[in-house]
């Protein structure tokens, strides 16, 4: 069975995916504490925005605005009857730029955590947990999503309840966990841990990977981590562009245009098939990433070494493996900022 994304996969050797929903909206007048998804409402031209502004800058897909979009996260804005119809009207919009771009452009219904712990930690059980993913992904379905999108991620159990939810309502999928602990998830997932995950599945997304997490840096060591698998999926990288910093009242990401340029291409040489951004990834850096990875040669698998002395250090000396080696103590020694 194919889809969009998968046609696509099979006629090239790198995708372009968007950046930061959340950094573009605040941008455009979004307030902390609002709800992104009441957006896709009440201001659609800003979404249309959003979505137009990836596919200018050379995106070849870009998520829509539903991350949070589930009825327990939108009952914090009394909207949590709402979750199906809000994912609908964000898929719908995201068509509407996708089918008019001249160009295959791939509309994936971003679809983020429930904002509750799983059982048996927390109180959230598996049947709910499915009920909640099958509501949105069958709203961003029904509004013309080529594909579902599971992100940000922490624990194996909800991870594997969305797999189920898109299963159910006959979605192809993709899937990403962040890892932000010491190269682990907050739940404390490695990234062979999640490649064991994906293929124990009974039905695989059709790429998975990591996105947001610390820096980019630590995110192409968890790639690298997924590489050394030896899976044969196509692997995501979607990495925050540099550290965040809070600069006169607002989050500023450090990351420039040429270092997420020299992240891209890293990433593709990694690994990587299908590379974006996340948090604090603005149009400029997309362009900068789709001209690198246009104009660059391919090159071998970066070492640790390679990626700290292009984008950076780590944030920890463990990538969460238990491997005790002392290459990441040196990549950090010979940090270098931009």
């Amino acid at each position: 069975m194919t889809n969009a994304l998968s046609d696509l996969l099979a006629t090239r050797d790198w995708l372009l995916t968007d950046g930061a929903t959340g950094t573009n909206l605040f941008n455009m007048g979004l307030t902390s504490g609002d709800a992104p998804e009441l957006w896709n409402e009440t201001h659609p031209e800003n979404i249309l925005k959003l979505y137009q502004s990836a596919v200018d800058a050379g995106s070849d897909l870009f998520l829509t605005n539903s991350f949070g979009g589930n009825r327990s996260r939108l009952k914090l804005h009394d909207s949590g009857h709402r979750a199906h119809e809000l994912s609908r009207i964000a898929a719908e919009l995201g068509r509407e730029v996708a089918d008019k771009a001249g160009r295959k452009v791939i509309v994936a219904g971003s679809v983020g955590p429930t904002g509750e712990i799983m059982q048996p930690v927390g109180t959230l059980s598996h049947a709910l947990a499915v009920e909640m993913f099958e509501e949105t992904a069958q709203g961003l379905k029904d509004g013309g999503a080529d594909v579902v999108w599971v992100e940000t991620i922490s624990a194996p159990e909800e991870f594997r309840a969305a797999a189920e939810a898109f299963a159910n309502v006959g979605m192809d999928w993709c899937g990403t966990m962040s890892f932000d602990t010491a190269g682990r998830t907050m739940m404390g997932v490695t990234s062979a841990d999640m490649v064991k995950m994906v293929d124990s599945l009974p039905n695989p997304p059709l790429a998975f990977g990591a996105n947001c997490g610390v820096g980019a840096s630590d995110l192409l060591r968890t790639v690298l981590g997924f590489s050394a698998q030896g899976t044969e999926r196509p692997l995501i990288a979607k990495g925050n562009a540099g550290i965040p910093k809070y600069v006169d009242g607002h989050i500023h990401y450090n990351g420039t245009p040429e270092l997420m340029a020299d992240y891209a291409c890293l990433a593709r040489d990694a690994g990587a098939t299908i590379i974006g951004g996340c948090c604090g990834t603005m149009p400029e850096h997309l362009r900068a990433m789709r001209e690198a990875l246009e104009t660059r040669p391919r090159g071998p698998r970066p070492t640790l070494e390679d990626i700290a002395a292009k984008i950076g250090g780590f944030s920890s000396d463990s990538d969460g493996t238990g491997d005790d080696s002392d290459a990441p103590k040196r990549a950090r020694a010979n940090r270098r900022r931009r």
